[in-house]
């Protein structure tokens, strides 16, 4: 360990490194150990840094926050549109088969003036031979009853 305290040394090794210089003089040239100072760094760039940083991460998680509730508000509304949707569909499918319903073909039909055929004849063409008894179609009454009025669906 070092001490702050001067050290003597013999006059021999005066003379011997420095000839020239009185005793005096060489006393005060001497080096001696001093103290560290303690350095610190300065606080106001490491300050600055470090709230530079705490308030870009506030910032990133403000603006993360604010995208994941703009999508989870598009997320329910293009569920509410699915809904909507699925509905309109089951819609527009009970009314086709509505319109579907042989029923109602029928009742169409003898309104306009058509008749049900009798069964039908057929032709064997490499034979040439008429299976079956052709006979034209006769006027008779309707068997369906008259189509009710078309309901109407959103679009």
């Amino acid at each position: 360990m070092s001490s702050t305290a001067p050290q003597r040394r013999p006059a021999t090794v005066r003379s011997r490194f420095a000839p020239h210089l009185d005793g005096a003089a060489l006393d005060r040239a001497r080096l001696a150990v001093v103290p560290r100072l303690r350095s610190r760094a300065p606080r106001v760039p490491f300050v600055m840094l470090v709230s530079v940083l705490l308030l870009t991460g506030v910032v990133g998680l403000l603006l993360f926050n604010t995208s994941m509730q703009q999508a989870s508000f598009t997320a329910s509304r293009l569920e509410d549109e699915s809904k909507v949707l699925a509905a309109r569909e089951q819609a527009l499918t009970t009314e086709l088969d509505r319109l579907r319903n042989p029923d109602r073909l029928a009742a169409l039909a003898c309104k306009q003036g058509m008749v049900v055929g009798p069964p039908a004849a057929f032709i064997d063409l490499t034979t040439g031979r008429v299976t079956g008894v052709p006979a034209p179609a006769e006027a008779g009454p309707c068997l369906g009853t008259p189509p009710a009025p078309a309901s109407k669906v959103r679009r």
